[in-house]
């Protein structure tokens, strides 16, 4: 029988065949293209079962890189909603990056508050800003906190990581991140025009009602309650707070119902906004409004079998922010220079055109979440703070479920009369 190692099996290169290769307990494995990402995850998969098969004394002997290959495989099972891995997922790989980089083949029963602060300091040398680094912080302290569950970390570990306090405002040399303003109205309305259909009543619905970005991307017509002469009410099929039990309902008043309607004319379980739709309404209004005729080599041209990219079924948070942003840059009148950089420019002056773009989008373009804030405060000066916390889903403490039916009823009555 081969005799177990204590010594993690590394990553290789099998130049032979130009694949990446593991071994341990007397085999080979073969993870794929070396350097792909694809045998980077092949390869995490078999440490935690070759982890898994060794004994005890190499369990409680882990190093940090082993300790974050083991909490990343229970996080792609844990982090999931819907079939799908969330966001937090991909936060807890940029938390534990800097963690690896500095400490990676430290023990775990060795790693200690001071070495907690090292790893900040590197996020504060790379511009994190504060709050993402305090959010991280305690990513990592989860990681701590799920080793000492399964047995891999001491409980004085994790516990002496508690004590490190979270950066202050202004009391380091964390950056401070912008807070989130209200969009001006006059700013929404100039930018309408340069949006497709699509892109355009999501943004007049999310101004309405105040939903949430990803809310208004998931609308599907099996999502929402139809009643004649009343509000709909909109229940999203994944949303922000449903792991802990939150209850949310969007309630669609006239003016969103009328901008809404003609989009629940579909399969039910299919989305009601759809970039692949808008692309097509795009192409049909271009050929349209061309004044030249087709050339025949034009008209033999085929579309090409299987594109490396093609339009989705339905928006994302980043694709419908994305569609905003180019529409803000055109309508706003965003420089060429700083709209398309050239690849045969200097990496200097490449860098230095990209810092002024983005100078340029933070002072002229909004994002669709600025919609929630500018409708919240609306909200809060016309109904007060209660209202704008349950009509647009805001989780609040000492909000009690004593009151979840009135507060419901009170949303609808709202949206009835604005919405």
């Amino acid at each position: 029988m081969p005799r177990k190692s204590r010594k993690k099996p590394a990553y290789s290169h099998h130049k032979p065949s130009g694949q990446a290769r593991v071994r341990f307990g007397g085999k080979s494995y073969y993870l794929g293209e070396y350097g792909s990402s694809e045998s980077y995850e092949r390869y995490e998969d078999l440490i935690a079962k070759w982890l898994a098969l060794n004994d005890d004394a190499v369990r409680f002997n882990l190093t940090v890189d082993d300790l974050v290959l083991l909490f990343l495989e229970h996080a792609k099972q844990h982090y999931r909603k819907n079939g799908q891995l969330t966001s937090e997922y991909e936060c807890l790989r940029l938390a534990f990056r800097p963690l690896v980089h500095q400490h990676g083949t430290t023990r775990v029963r060795e790693f200690s508050p001071l070495k907690l602060k090292e790893v900040r300091e590197l996020m504060i040398d790379a511009e994190y800003t504060r709050k993402s680094i305090n959010k991280h912080v305690e990513r990592i302290r989860r990681l701590f906190r799920w080793g000492v569950e399964n047995e891999f970390v001491p409980d004085a570990v994790h516990s002496a990581l508690c004590k490190v306090s979270g950066l202050q405002k202004n009391r380091s040399r964390a950056k401070e991140s912008t807070r989130v303003t209200p969009v001006d109205q006059e700013r929404v309305e100039a930018t309408l025009p340069f949006l497709n259909r699509q892109v355009k009543t999501m943004v007049k619905l999310q101004l309405l009602t105040g939903m949430r970005p990803g809310e208004v991307c998931s609308i599907r017509p099996c999502d929402v309650e139809v009643e004649k002469d009343e509000v709909w009410v909109f229940t999203p099929s994944e949303h922000k707070t449903e792991h802990h039990e939150k209850l949310r309902k969007v309630f669609i008043g006239p003016k969103g119902q009328d901008l809404l309607r003609s989009f629940l004319d579909r399969d039910p379980e299919s989305f009601c906004f759809s970039p692949a739709e808008a692309n097509e309404e795009q192409s049909k209004i271009r050929r349209a409004e061309r004044k030249t005729p087709l050339t025949p080599s034009q008209k033999k041209r085929k579309r090409v079998a299987n594109p490396k990219r093609t339009a989705g079924a339905f928006y994302t948070n980043d694709s419908y922010r994305r569609a905003v942003v180019r529409a803000c840059e055109q309508a706003f009148g965003m420089p060429d220079q700083l709209r398309s950089i050239s690849s045969k420019m200097t990496t200097e002056e490449r860098q230095k055109l990209k810092q002024d773009a983005s100078a340029w989008r933070a002072e002229h373009c909004w994002t669709p979440n600025q919609l929630r804030h500018l409708r919240a405060t609306w909200l809060e000066e016309q109904y007060g703070l209660e209202a704008a916390q349950v009509v647009l889903g805001h989780s609040d403490p000492r909000v009690t479920r004593i009151y979840a039916e009135r507060n419901l009823k009170r949303a609808a009555e709202i949206m009835a009369e604005v919405g």
